[in-house]
């Protein structure tokens, strides 16, 4: 008697991108895709719908992002089985998408051909499947300090171009306050001026461009 196939909902905004992925899938003869969506939105309703296998789901997508739908099928089904693939692999990208529930954090640039099927299948038999880039990744962030929230809006402030002073106005602080948070930020970025906080936050994944 034939094994059942792993069932598979693949979601990533970009059409080419989960074309290839599809083809790349249906090339295995114990693999399925089920169901494809194109935002975060139909992922989530697909999965409500499909309860599929796995959960393959890219990190950035319109009406909800991978990590608020991997935090969400978690939630409502803690068997769940998510895989984010993403071109990005900031240290907060990575943790938070682990973080809410995902198995398994691939790089796109990393993931053609054997890598994606295999972590496909060490997820389906229960096992989480971490690349050795990305796990040097989070081993890197475990060393570094944390903004604190109130740090993070003032480098979110200070990434829409604002003074201390407008910071110090916009959130009721006195600018000595503000240029506190603006050294620590600094500090914990390991950053020499404000230009180089905000790029070091966006290539980590802290800030994120809109």
């Amino acid at each position: 008697m034939n094994e059942p196939k792993v069932r598979i909902v693949v979601a990533d905004d970009h059409t080419v991108v989960r074309m290839g992925l599809v083809a790349m899938i249906h090339t295995e003869p114990d693999l399925e895709v089920v169901g494809e969506a194109e935002d975060g939105g139909q992922a989530l309703e697909l999965y409500r719908k499909l309860r599929p296998d796995i959960l393959l789901l890219d990190l950035r997508m319109p009406v909800m992002d991978g990590v608020a739908v991997t935090e969400t099928v978690c939630r409502e089904d803690p068997a769940a089985h998510v895989i984010v693939l993403t071109t990005y692999e900031g240290d907060e990208e990575v943790y938070r998408a682990l973080d809410a529930g995902a198995r398994a954090y691939l790089l796109k640039r990393n993931t053609l051909g054997e890598n994606m099927l295999a972590a496909i299948r060490a997820v389906h038999a229960g096992q989480r499947y971490v690349p050795i880039a990305v796990a040097k990744i989070l081993a890197e962030r475990i060393h570094r300090s944390e903004l604190t929230p109130r740090e993070l809006e003032v480098l979110n402030a200070v990434a829409g171009g604002m003074s201390n002073k407008r910071i110090a106005d916009l959130m009721s602080l006195s600018e000595g306050t503000v240029k506190i948070h603006v050294s620590n930020i600094l500090s914990k970025l390991e950053a020499s001026d404000r230009t180089e906080a905000v790029t070091v936050a966006l290539r980590r994944g802290i800030l994120r461009l809109e």
